[in-house]
């Protein structure tokens, strides 16, 4: 067998969860880094296109490919479980990765909304979610990459070890949380180097990531308001409690969507707060603090939803998850793609962030969108539900929303990555300068400009 061989193209490899569609002319399911490293060579040499597929989980479009041939590592499954540590292959998912720590009393930390991602892409994109309140993203939990130059050439490096040319410094923004571009400063390492890169730099094979000891119990809650200040005022307060591991914003009308299939939401909920708990057990005296804190935020106390157990985490996950599920199928009934904010601010803008939203989306969109997302990092989700023939106005206020996180020295993906969807907000992140830097840095790996032709740069040399 051909280490390269070709499969016909199921049109679930050419399309992402924001419905963002392409094309490929070919496509490619190596079984090794050998396969890899070929078709990787013979792309350089005829100047090919080479998009790498991860899950289909993501919403910017980076693993859609708009031409040339199309690479999935879906049977890159190594997978191994060892104390403080997994080896994954970049086709392992992370509801695996997570089922098979969990027998050893460990966890791997970043926690996306998606648990059926897969390694590869969460790492290519610097992916985060909910648990980075306390845990950061994926950067901070890779010990080593294998990955495979569009030379062919395949590196195993790990964390500490510099990369072997001049990287010049890149403004980073003043947000807990950053996904867009390369995170560039002089002596980095190549681990660093490759995350958040989005697939432009190389094919990431495999990687050795971090393993936290799994907490003695975990309190989990979902907390209703019946205004909107007083969510928010909760979320000020709680933020410095050192045990939260995740504090997550629900809007009015995104409980308005829940509604749908959670219809235990109390009526008089406007807002609501999840949240997790770290415990020693689940005797914890810290569990007797939360009637008082509740009503302390003028929380409705009664009606908010608290548990330990495993079933009532995945209940809450589900209720979190479900969110997005409702925001796409509403999108799909009219026939529209997905328009969503993935900005973060500094801390201190969170409210000014937020009133920012709400000003503009109540102007032009009113009842029309919602809001929701990882409120401990200032990062909420904006997700705009457009008629048809609305998108060129729901892109421009979205574009609005990126220019005012950086002027408030906050980032334009914290988690998502640019894609080939968001592209165009690399240019209001950095200067022509910077961006002249990650192009260099670029052409040094991938001169042929084959790796994700679209991604990152809207514009390529090619």
């Amino acid at each position: 067998m051909s280490p390269y061989e070709t499969f016909d193209i199921n049109p679930a490899y050419l399309e992402d969860a924001s419905g963002y569609r392409g094309h490929a002319d070919r496509l490619f399911i190596p079984e090794n880094e050998d396969g890899v490293a070929e078709v990787l060579r013979r792309a350089t040499r005829e100047k090919i296109s080479v998009t790498i597929s991860g899950a289909g989980t993501g919403v910017s479009g980076g693993r859609v490919p708009q031409g040339g041939w199309l690479l999935s590592l879906e049977k890159f499954l190594r997978l191994e479980i060892s104390a403080g540590t997994a080896i994954a292959g970049a086709g392992v998912l992370l509801r695996d990765l997570q089922a098979a720590a969990a027998p050893t009393g460990q966890f791997y930390a970043p926690d996306p909304t998606e648990n059926t991602a897969c390694v590869g892409g969460t790492i290519s994109t610097n992916a985060s979610g909910s648990r980075s309140f306390k845990y950061g993203a994926t950067r901070r939990h890779v010990l080593g990459l294998r990955a495979v130059l569009a030379n062919g050439e395949i590196l195993n490096v790990r964390r500490g070890q510099a990369a072997d040319f001049v990287i010049p410094p890149i403004s980073i923004p003043r947000s807990t949380k950053h996904a867009a571009g390369y995170n560039l400063r002089p002596g980095m390492d190549w681990v660093d180097l490759f995350i958040g890169s989005e697939g432009t730099l190389g094919v990431v094979t495999c990687a050795e990531l971090n393993l936290l000891p799994s907490p003695g119990a975990v309190l989990g809650g979902v907390i209703f308001f019946d205004s909107d200040a007083a969510a928010l005022a909760a979320v000020e307060e709680w933020r410095s409690n050192s045990r939260l591991r995740m504090i997550e914003y629900f809007d009015r009308a995104s409980l308005k969507l829940l509604r749908a299939r959670f219809s235990e939401i109390p009526d008089p909920a406007t807002a609501a707060i999840l949240i997790e708990q770290e415990l020693e057990s689940e005797d914890d005296s810290e569990i007797a603090d939360w009637p008082d804190r509740l009503k302390h935020a003028n929380a409705l106390e009664d009606d908010s939803w608290f548990g330990t157990s495993a079933g009532d985490r995945e209940r809450f996950r589900l209720f979190r998850h479900s969110l997005p599920e409702l925001v796409n199928e509403s999108l799909r009934r009219t026939g529209c793609l997905k328009m969503a904010s993935d900005c973060a601010v500094p801390v201190e803008h969170n409210r000014e962030m937020l009133n920012y939203y709400r000003a503009r989306l109540d102007a032009i969109f009113p009842g029309r969108y919602v809001i929701f997302g990882h409120i401990g990092d200032a990062h909420l989700h904006v997700n705009i539900l457009p008629f048809k023939g609305e998108s060129a106005e729901a892109a421009e206020i979205l574009r609005d929303f990126a220019r005012k996180a950086v002027e408030l020295g906050g980032t334009v993906s914290a988690e998502h990555g640019l894609g080939k969807r968001k592209a165009q907000l690399l240019p209001i992140q950095y200067s022509t300068q910077e961006i002249d830097a990650m192009r260099d840095v670029k052409r040094r790996l991938d001169p042929a400009w084959i790796l994700g032709r679209g991604t990152l740069f809207s514009e390529s040399p090619v």
